[in-house]
């Protein structure tokens, strides 16, 4: 047995976790922002290999927007932190990243359960995302959906 899997034997869970932390940090510490981009670009597919996105997903955005005991400040300081024109952080993070999320999510949905996903999500897109608007801004809307829909 090696000197660092000995080490590691000893140690309690709550040490571990101090300890990754610690190593966290330093190791980030000379990293730019874009080279933790790439590294996270690099590491993903090899993390998300066996990972079933339709069971872990709804956990996890759940648990970041308070449904239940983990994470429950987060939607409030999520929605309340603002860009400097007044968008909420997580309205931003979410336009971003959705579209990437459903590209990579929807092919391995059956395709028995992909219409009615499909239908939820244009009638929540449409009912919320026109919400506030004029009849003529909705319609403009609903036009250039169908444009972009059928062609």
């Amino acid at each position: 047995m090696g000197m660092m899997e000995e080490m590691m034997g000893k140690m309690s869970k709550e040490e571990k976790l101090e300890m990754m932390g610690k190593m966290m940090e330093k190791f980030f510490a000379d990293m730019t922002v874009e080279d933790k981009q790439r590294m996270m670009e690099q590491m993903m597919p090899k993390m998300m290999e066996g990972i079933n996105m339709m069971e872990i997903m709804p956990r996890m955005m759940m648990g970041m927007m308070g449904s239940g005991k983990a994470g429950g400040g987060m939607r409030e300081h999520m929605m309340g932190s603002s860009r400097e024109d007044g968008t909420p952080m997580m309205c931003q993070m979410m336009t971003q990243m959705m579209p990437g999320c459903l590209t990579m999510m929807l092919p391995n949905v059956p395709k028995e359960e992909r219409t009615d996903f499909i239908l939820k999500m244009i009638t929540a897109l449409m009912e919320k995302g026109s919400a506030g608007m004029s009849e003529e801004e909705k319609n403009d809307l609903v036009a250039k959906a169908l444009e972009r829909i059928t062609s």
